[in-house]
């Protein structure tokens, strides 16, 4: 089930997050870090991903 979230957050970083934890303070940043740059929105979905597991 990762690799399908880190695939999705590579296509759409905040709804790789969204499967991940939600609608919280993580899919608010992500959706934030996307708006401002693309791959900063990247990283900070894998990280997510990773790290709440």
């Amino acid at each position: 089930m990762d690799i399908l979230r880190i695939l999705l957050a590579i296509l759409l970083p905040p709804v790789g997050v969204f499967l991940q934890v939600g609608i919280g303070l993580q899919f608010w940043i992500n959706i934030l870090l996307t708006l401002l740059g693309y791959i900063p929105g990247i990283i900070h979905a894998i990280y997510v991903i990773l790290k709440y597991k």
